[in-house]
């Protein structure tokens, strides 16, 4: 049988021969998996008070160029953690490309988003490696990761209102600040390592931040450690033997380094509080984008959440830190007025090419203690200091004994790295802390409801005395 033509003899298309419903299937896939943007404008100019969606790209020359700033704007914190945590950074970077291609394709390209290593895995990290070794550590990072996919599949499912009525604002913060505190001792050990590296790479990071507006400033900590590098490297801290071996021995190009985990019960404790600062970072992610673009996100948040849990089970399997939605690229995003998903995914490629140059790898991994010292001295304390934001914005009463109590005792268990062992599991600080702060919480506002006694409800300031209970 012949092939049928159109009117004027144009032999018909690919698409054409195969039937109407062929391109539409196809073209159904890959909106599906978030791989289809319109170009914005004429591609190469945002009108004022305009925005690129995330659905949309500029041209690709442009595109690409601000995928690059998304890399740097990530770079600095994520290849930080590893160092922190003794992992090695080239893999931990090639598992932050695989998670975030990942997450583009779960949130069908509506959410944009950088997925980078947590800084809320640094103090169970080091914990577990102390005690059973990477391997041990990474089967945490994988129990994490299952234990939010889940959370984020309820959410999915049910919607956000039961997390809020888990994790007031009051916990919210308490949990978070608690795990930025608890790695003060981690800190000061590389800082009196080297003082007078960790002094520069320090006061680097204060003075950028405020001497650079823009894009600059936000990289303060990526160009503290390069300036605390180089002090290192003029007072003869680094070696730079590894980055030779390397060069030796793999070449240009190599994989990172993979390791197997291994699964221990009493870890559980340890790591799975950690999700619940996911949770809450991967919803402000998600609720920040969406003010910024005008979207309506809110049905996927529990896709966004999901795609994070499967990230840092993938990270774990191989030997990377769990992951996160970053902040970092929302300023990137918000200096730009650029949303396109697009961009994340060119992000997402650059970090993985990096990640197979053994050379860049061996680089990283050079870093000496008192740069680590240094910037860990302010991330470290940032993070502590996120969890104080979040009590602020939502103006939690501390008037209110219930909330007082909660933050106090919390805190107090989390920083002085209370310990609990029953049952053959240890909970640790964080964990403590985190199970602190749930049970004094509910079990307070419980008692507080059913007596009527003075700020009995603890989300509603206490007006009922003038001035408060604490002057």
């Amino acid at each position: 049988m012949s092939s049928p033509v159109s009117p004027d003899h144009t032999p018909p298309t690919q698409d054409e021969q195969h039937g109407p419903g062929a391109q539409d299937r196809r073209g159904g896939v890959v909106e599906r998996l978030g791989l289809s943007w319109t170009l914005h404008g004429d591609g190469k100019h945002v009108a004022p008070g305009d925005v690129v969606t995330p659905r949309e790209r500029l041209a690709w020359p442009r595109t690409i160029s601000i995928g690059a700033q998304h890399v740097v704007a990530m770079f600095g914190a994520t290849f930080l953690v590893p160092l922190l945590t003794g992992f090695p950074p080239a893999t931990t970077l090639f598992f932050s490309g695989i998670g975030t291609v990942l997450f583009l394709v779960v949130t069908a390209g509506r959410v944009p988003s950088y997925l980078g290593s947590s800084f809320a895995f640094i103090a169970p990290i080091t914990a577990s490696v102390n005690q059973y070794g990477p391997g041990g550590a990474l089967g945490g990072v994988i129990m994490a990761g299952a234990a939010l996919f889940l959370i984020g599949l309820l959410v999915q499912v049910a919607g956000t209102g039961w997390l809020q009525k888990l994790m007031p604002p009051a916990v919210t913060g308490t949990i978070v600040a608690l795990i930025g505190f608890n790695l003060a001792p981690s800190a000061k050990e590389n800082f009196t390592a080297a003082p007078v590296t960790a002094l520069v790479t320090l006061g680097s990071i204060i003075l950028i931040s405020v001497l650079f507006r823009g894009l600059l400033g936000r990289l303060s900590i990526l160009l503290g450690v390069t300036i605390g590098y180089l002090a290192a490297v003029l007072r003869g801290e680094v070696q730079f033997d590894a980055i030779r071996t390397a060069w030796e021995q793999q070449g240009l190009f190599g994989l990172p380094q993979f390791q197997t985990p291994e699964f221990h019960l009493s870890l559980a404790g340890l790591f799975v509080p950690v999700i619940l600062v996911l949770v809450a970072e991967n919803i402000g992610h998600v609720k920040s984008v969406a003010l910024m673009t005008g979207d309506n996100l809110d049905p996927y948040t529990g896709r966004a959440i999901m795609s994070d849990g499967l990230a840092t089970m993938i990270a774990g399997a191989g030997g990377g830190s769990g992951t996160t939605t970053y902040a970092e690229n929302i300023g990137v995003m918000a200096a730009t007025r650029v949303y396109s998903t697009a961009a994340y995914w060119v992000a997402a490629l650059v970090a993985l090419l990096l990640s197979v140059t053994p050379v860049f790898g061996a680089a990283v991994a050079t870093v000496p203690q008192g740069v680590l010292g240094g910037a860990a001295t302010v991330l470290y304390g940032m993070i502590g200091m996120l969890g104080v934001r979040i009590w602020v914005q939502n103006r939690v009463d501390f008037s209110n004994p219930v909330n007082l109590t909660t933050a106090a005792v919390a805190m107090i268990v989390g920083i002085g790295n209370y310990t609990w062992s029953v049952a053959g599991l240890d909970f640790a600080g964080i964990a403590l802390g985190t199970a602190a702060a749930l049970v004094v919480y509910h079990l307070m506002a419980t008692i507080a409801r059913a007596r009527g006694s003075v700020g009995s409800d603890p989300l509603t300031p206490d007006t009922s005395q003038s001035p408060s209970p604490l002057g």
